[in-house]
């Protein structure tokens, strides 16, 4: 449906008011969908006869609105959080270093960084 537009003026009754879509049945297979009147049943044979409302666009915010994206590291820090080591351990009650056996926070970082393998 146009958009999931719900809201019509219909041509029948004149009335600011929804449609509704009905299955359209052939025996017992289905062969499409009226759209209906919600007002008055008016039944709409082809969706683009249907008289959807326009949705007016209300812009609150412009391009001076955006805010500034914060960067927290450096390029040459970013993938060096401990989050992206083959040495973090993540279990439900703590995240630990399995090379230093302390525990550890994601965005914590050290010297001894190995970049963990995906697949």
């Amino acid at each position: 449906m146009a958009g999931q537009l719900l809201e019509i003026i219909c041509s029948q009754c004149g009335a600011d008011t929804f449609v509704r879509r009905e299955p359209r049945y052939e025996g017992f297979s289905k062969v499409g969908e009226n759209c209906v009147c919600v007002a008055c049943g008016h039944v709409y044979e082809n969706e683009n006869d249907v008289p959807f409302k326009k949705k007016q666009q209300v812009s609150v915010f412009d391009a001076d609105d955006v805010p500034v994206k914060i960067e927290i590291f450096k390029d040459n820090e970013r993938h060096r959080n401990c989050r992206y080591c083959k040495h973090y351990l993540v279990n439900p009650f703590t995240q630990r270093c399995g090379l230093h056996d302390k525990p550890v926070a994601a965005t914590d970082y050290c010297d001894e960084f190995e970049l963990k393998q995906t697949e």
